[in-house]
């Protein structure tokens, strides 16, 4: 079983910002599995369990969708209560969230590592007590000229970035399918070579 999350805030104010990149592409994930997100009280998310199979017929594997009812910082919270409640494991996580230090449009898979002062991810590492867990970094690029990262991530996406953000979103969920499709490895070695 695979737990997918995507990371942002809360409420139309914040939905079409950079930081809620995690969220839209979790948005994708499920309207291709054919399900839609729903309000899951024990865990403060919106959240869908779906089965994914890769052929016909065949029962497939569950895969639990989420994204917090609550804001960035405290994501780790809902991360850790929507695991336990469907018994989840912490290496099956797969986070996807937003990344300044990749430029707009680069996609990259790895598993664990460091949160690059992500708050999202730092709570999130806290919460499970293990940063094990797979990220898809989702590149936004560095904020232009002395902008605070705080209110860049907090922004709206550009006239140019938004010609290519569908594209970004749709390769983004293609690669965590793979992820559960072929396994972190494969999935990853597709996804940089394909960049």
């Amino acid at each position: 079983m695979y737990t997918i999350f995507g990371l942002g805030n809360p409420g139309a104010k914040y939905a079409t910002t950079r930081h809620n990149i995690g969220h839209m592409v979790v948005d994708i994930v499920a309207d291709r599995l054919g399900s839609r997100l729903g309000v899951h009280k024990q865990s403060n998310t919106q959240s869908a369990s779906v089965r994914y199979g890769i052929a016909p017929g065949v029962p497939g594997e569950q895969v639990i969708l989420g994204v917090s009812m609550g804001y960035m910082n405290t994501s780790g919270g809902p991360v850790s209560s929507l695991m336990s409640y469907y018994h989840g494991d912490t290496e099956n996580l797969i986070v996807v969230h937003d990344e300044l230090d990749l430029p707009f449009g680069t996609l990259k898979l790895k598993r664990g590592g460091g949160e690059g002062g992500h708050n999202g991810l730092k709570s999130i590492s806290q919460s499970l007590g293990s940063k094990n867990y797979i990220r898809l970094r989702c590149g936004i690029g560095r904020p232009p000229g002395r902008q605070d990262p705080a209110d860049f991530v907090l922004s709206q996406f550009s006239a140019s970035e938004r010609k290519e953000l569908d594209l970004m979103l749709e390769l983004a969920a293609d690669a965590v399918l793979d992820v559960i499709d072929h396994g972190l490895d494969k999935a990853t070695m597709r996804l940089h070579t394909a960049s």
